[in-house]
Order: structure tokens, then sequence, then C-alpha cells
């Protein structure tokens, strides 16, 4: 990821209604949501929602798919990781005892989906 794409990303999630889907589609993986329940859950007029959609989309941050009616939204899971791993890249400066508090900050989460793949 260069910096034209990271600061796309970051222009596109600088906006509220913006932020909050895409942080609801991450939360919705991997099943997505309907483009219609987007704008429902979000309290926006499908129009709106669909110029959102566009520019996260623009941005890699999100994709649509057809099934049948409907377009599924999801988030881009990858290109979240892609733009998590630019800004952390050189967080550390070769020192990881620097980085180590965000690293914990952020591992619950990997710590959650390893207890949820165990009880299944």
């Amino acid at each position: 990821m260069d910096d034209i794409e990271t600061i796309a990303a970051f222009a596109a999630l600088a906006q509220t209604t913006r932020l909050d889907t895409f942080r609801l589609l991450v939360a919705r993986e991997p099943e997505g949501v309907p483009a219609g329940e987007l704008a429902r859950l979000m309290a926006v007029p499908q129009n709106t929602m669909s110029a959102h959609l566009s520019i996260l989309s623009r941005a890699g941050l999100v994709s649509g798919e057809r099934h049948s009616r409907s377009i599924i939204y999801r988030a881009n899971l990858a290109r979240l990781r892609e733009l998590v791993s630019f800004l952390l890249k050189d967080c550390c400066g070769g020192r990881p005892d620097v980085c180590a508090p965000l690293i914990a900050e952020i591992s619950p989460c990997r710590a959650n989906a390893e207890e949820q793949d165990h009880d299944r």
C-alpha cells in the first residue's frame, strides 16, 4: 500500500456515516449486509448510503456482490490489514518494546477469535 492509497482510505473513513458503516461491516464479517439494511441500520436514505458505499468501495475498503435483487456489502479485511500494517511498519524503529502496548491493545481481538474457533 502506498501513500496515495492510504490517504484515499483515510479520506473515505473521515466521515461519521462511512466510518460507522465500515465498522458495522467489519463486525458482520463474513456474512456481509445488504445495502438496504445498511441504510436502515445507519438511518440514512438509500441513495445517500449508496454514495457512501461508492466512496468506501473506490478506496478498496468494501466490496459489493449481487445476490438476486440485493447487493451484499462486505468489509475488505485484507485492505484493513494493509492499512494497519502501513501505519505500523516503522512504528517501533527497531525497538519492539515501543509498540508492545499497541500490539497488546489489539491482541484481545485475536484471542476472542481463537476462543470462538475453539468453541465450535
